[in-house]
């Protein structure tokens, strides 16, 4: 009788434990919202995002309008809902190239060593040595300006983190008495690399993703702001920021997009550093 009343405390210790604050689950419906937005923008809101009325423009924010219309008439909100796919799937694509390649480049270089460690290592520095805007800013410059060079720029230059991160796992891994255990009874590197190291090591890079995550939106936004991105028509969040800035007597075309990024950034930071701690 005892143990299953031990049994019982043990589990609601545990859903104890892993229950999410009131601010993480409101961060949690922010970006559920962001991403039904990108998903499928046309139930949020049934008016164009490029056709607007010219007889509407620079009309203040309301119930006809929620965010207010732009210099052409087009409603913001309309503007802002279609404009999150793009910025959603670029900083998808971002978080992706860099965890991937990061992640390898970090795990080979923590679980072989000797000049594999050297020669990697010395490539995360130099990445690591240039700041990762700018770096971002000649990558997409190199490659051409639209929004998937911009998320691709945007990976690369958050490569050296994730690699750090990851080498820094592999090597703890790569000391514990289960891998030694393993290469005792005759595993071969390769079987232990990818049995052992790389399961446990990769765990420690979900919250760094997420955080991650929410800074790809910031470049890509920094970027598109400055005209690295898809031209007009296109709704990037960081676009309609750099065109409303040319509207000053209109500030809600500056604030609208700007609020809905910063909540975007804020909620998935929370999250992250919520999983840190629940990991």
């Amino acid at each position: 009788m005892s143990l299953i009343t031990d049994v019982h405390l043990t589990a609601s210790r545990r859903l104890t434990s892993v229950r999410a604050p009131p601010t993480v689950v409101v961060s949690f419906a922010i970006i559920a919202l962001v991403i039904a937005w990108s998903l499928a923008p046309g139930l949020f809101t049934s008016q164009s995002p490029v056709n607007g009325v010219p007889a509407d423009k620079l009309l203040g924010p309301g119930t006809a309008h929620w965010f207010g219309t732009d210099h052409l008439g087009r409603d913001l909100y309309t503007r802002v809902v279609y404009g999150t796919a793009s910025s959603v799937t670029s900083a998808l694509i971002a978080v992706a190239i860099a965890a991937v390649t990061g992640g390898l480049i970090g795990l080979l270089s923590g679980f072989f060593g000797g000049w594999v460690d050297i020669v990697l290592a010395r490539l995360v520095d130099v990445l690591l040595a240039v700041p990762h805007f700018l770096l971002a800013v000649i990558i997409v410059t190199a490659i051409g300006f639209d929004t998937t060079n911009a998320a691709i720029a945007t990976g690369v230059s958050a490569v050296a983190v994730f690699a750090r991160v990851m080498r820094s796992e592999v090597i703890k891994i790569r000391q514990a008495t289960f891998v030694e255990s393993s290469f005792l009874l005759g595993g071969s590197r390769w079987h232990i690399l990818l049995r052992h190291v790389l399961p446990n090591a990769s765990r420690s890079l979900l919250p760094l993703a997420v955080l991650q995550f929410g800074l790809s939106i910031l470049v890509i936004a920094s970027l598109a702001f400055l005209g690295y991105g898809d031209p007009p028509p296109a709704s990037d969040w960081g676009l309609l920021i750099s065109i409303g800035k040319d509207y000053l007597k209109w500030p809600w075309l500056v604030y609208a997009p700007a609020f809905v990024t910063i909540a975007t950034v804020l909620s998935v930071n929370r999250i992250s550093r919520w999983l840190r701690k629940t990991d």
